[in-house]
């Protein structure tokens, strides 16, 4: 595995990184920290993200792609402790939920439809000051998408969960070049966190939880190689 620097110089180290104008990693650096993120199984409750670098992850979900730029999600940031004890019960048993120091969860926007590509037009007019009118072929292609798919067996909110797939993709990637740990989880009961988290009969339902933080020296997952298949095994290089 590729040497990684120490937690405090690779976050501000990375952090710093992010927000020179017009600069890049390194393909080394990229794939030194891909090698060094794992899903950490064990978090050190006593360490906490510093708020400039929370803020950055924040943002890397707000800028995160989606079919459309549609955005069929929300992302719910769970900051109390009682809160996050009740979604233990429903994690089958990962501490993680409970030790990292940001919990975010991942929710689709059900049912997405018409009225949400209205919104998005009228969002994508304001920002780019044009005329909504001239957006209207384009909301006509998206709205015609939703309601008449061509494939039979498309179901809107299995599409939003597919979007929300992306986001967490790109929260991933971001918190591992700043030098912060994550653990994707599926592993939970998605009715029973809308419960605790209010969302219950909202327009909105949980997809993905991920904890974030630093991972604890004890834990031995961190020091294990990656399995994976050659390279060769699963790219195919199309002439």
């Amino acid at each position: 595995m590729a040497p990684t620097l120490p937690y405090s110089v690779c976050s501000s180290f990375f952090y710093s990184l992010a927000f020179m104008s017009n600069s890049v990693l390194s393909s080394e650096q990229l794939v030194q920290q891909l090698e060094w993120r794992y899903a950490t199984k064990q978090f050190d409750p006593t360490r906490k993200i510093p708020d400039p670098i929370w803020d950055a992850l924040e943002k890397s979900l707000v800028l995160a792609p989606s079919s459309f730029g549609l955005q069929p999600w929300k992302f719910f940031v769970v900051h109390n402790p009682q809160s996050r004890q009740q979604l233990l019960e429903h994690s089958w048993g990962q501490t993680q939920v409970v030790d990292a120091s940001h919990l975010v969860v991942l929710a689709i926007k059900k049912s997405v439809g018409a009225e949400d590509v209205d919104l998005n037009m009228q969002l994508t007019a304001d920002i780019r000051q044009v005329e909504i009118d001239t957006l209207t072929g384009y909301a006509n292609v998206i709205k015609n998408f939703l309601a008449n798919p061509k494939n039979p067996d498309f179901d809107v909110n299995d599409w939003a969960a597919r979007q929300v797939y992306i986001a967490l993709g790109q929260f991933m990637t971001s918190a591992a070049m700043l030098g912060i740990d994550t653990c994707p989880m599926e592993g939970f009961m998605p009715a029973k966190y809308d419960q605790v988290l209010g969302l219950a009969g909202t327009e909105y339902a949980s997809v993905l939880a991920c904890p974030a933080g630093y991972r604890h020296p004890d834990d031995k997952y961190a020091q294990l190689p990656k399995v994976r298949f050659k390279q060769a095994d699963i790219i195919a290089q199309i002439h």
